[in-house]
């Protein structure tokens, strides 16, 4: 479930109040949109943790090989051009661009947007917010996402130029772009 906090009676938090804010509350799963509202969010239900632990892993092992670039965890936050702060399942940044910022930028929600990102559908989420945050990650620099929702059975690939298309669930999802070469077979990852 995710949970608003509409905070113009509060006024825009500046970034230094928005990271005290998290710090504050760190119990809490917590993003911003591009409107400075803040986003409270459920922890993923224990079903949907297990397959993105999978996926991790999986995608971790291909990046230690490949030597891609970095990976990063659910709990990471990313502030994006439009200010947003979003916080996606499975990210990479490919290694020149995360390389070439700042170490003091890599300690807070770096200005960054991820070339891949991997969303994971929860029974708590709503497809709809989902699939617009697919868009927003697309729209700020990313080059390629998947939206995966397990429960169903489906996969959407987003990609460059606005492009979406629904990828058959049980057939292997190939990387391209970023990760060309990461192929992961999703009814495998169900089974762990």
């Amino acid at each position: 479930m995710v949970h608003e906090l509409n905070t113009q009676s509060l006024g825009k938090f500046t970034e230094a109040e928005f990271q005290n804010f998290c710090m504050d509350n760190r119990h809490l799963r917590i993003e911003r949109d591009a409107e400075g509202n803040i986003i409270i969010m459920s922890p993923t239900y224990s079903e949907t943790g297990f397959y993105n632990s999978n996926l991790l892993i999986e995608f971790g092992a291909w990046n230690k090989k490949s030597k891609a670039g970095y990976v990063f965890d659910s709990s990471t936050g990313f502030t994006l051009p439009n200010s947003a702060v979003r916080s996606p399942d499975v990210s990479l940044i490919l290694k020149d661009k995360w390389e070439a910022l700042a170490k003091e930028e890599k300690k807070k929600f770096a200005h960054v947007c991820p070339d891949f990102v991997i969303e994971i559908v929860s029974a708590s989420d709503n497809l709809k917010q989902v699939q617009s945050k697919m868009n927003e990650w697309i729209s700020q620099g990313a080059s390629l996402g998947w939206l995966i929702d397990f429960d169903n059975q489906r996969v959407w690939v987003y990609s460059t130029g606005g492009n979406t298309s629904e990828h058959p669930f049980d057939q292997p999802l190939a990387g391209t772009g970023p990760i060309d070469g990461f192929t992961v077979n999703l009814p495998e990852i169900i089974k762990g």
